[in-house]
């Protein structure tokens, strides 16, 4: 990940950091909203046949759920910090089937410390129904 500023980023920081993610990009996964003095950020991630839980379902698998709750939280942390962030532990809360052209992530930062972080995020379908909630903590990278 790139070096960031010890300042709350800007939508077009984040889109610029989630682009050279090789990962996130394969994803689609993209910022729609970043409110660093709320601490509050929101996400989308596009349908694709790769992701369909059982052909022929149109049900969302698990795994780009619980990738999307991971990545809106971290980016999300970094978004509000300006600084370097990675995963130490989430988890994933799966409430109902998720199906739908899309998928959005509302990811609140519950608390940016010196070194961790801990950031909420609930998965909203098309309808905005709540298929999924998850927490993560994430290290927060200090200045060298």
């Amino acid at each position: 990940m790139s070096p960031v500023s010890p300042e709350p980023l800007t939508l077009q920081a984040i889109a610029a950091m989630c682009e050279g993610s090789p990962f996130i990009r394969f994803a689609g996964i993209h910022a729609l909203e970043v409110d660093a003095p709320a601490q509050r950020s929101i996400w989308r991630m596009p349908w694709r046949a790769e992701f369909e839980r059982a052909q022929g379902s149109g049900q969302w698998q698990g795994g780009p759920i619980a990738a999307l709750i991971d990545t809106a939280g971290c980016m999300g942390l970094i978004a509000v910090t300006g600084k370097p962030a990675g995963t130490v532990d989430f988890r994933t809360d799966y409430l109902r089937p998720a199906t739908g052209a899309h998928l959005t992530a509302v990811a609140i930062v519950r608390r940016a410390g010196r070194t961790m972080g801990v950031v909420d995020v609930d998965v909203l379908d098309p309808q905005d129904r709540l298929v999924a909630a998850g927490r993560g903590t994430f290290f927060i990278e200090q200045a060298r």
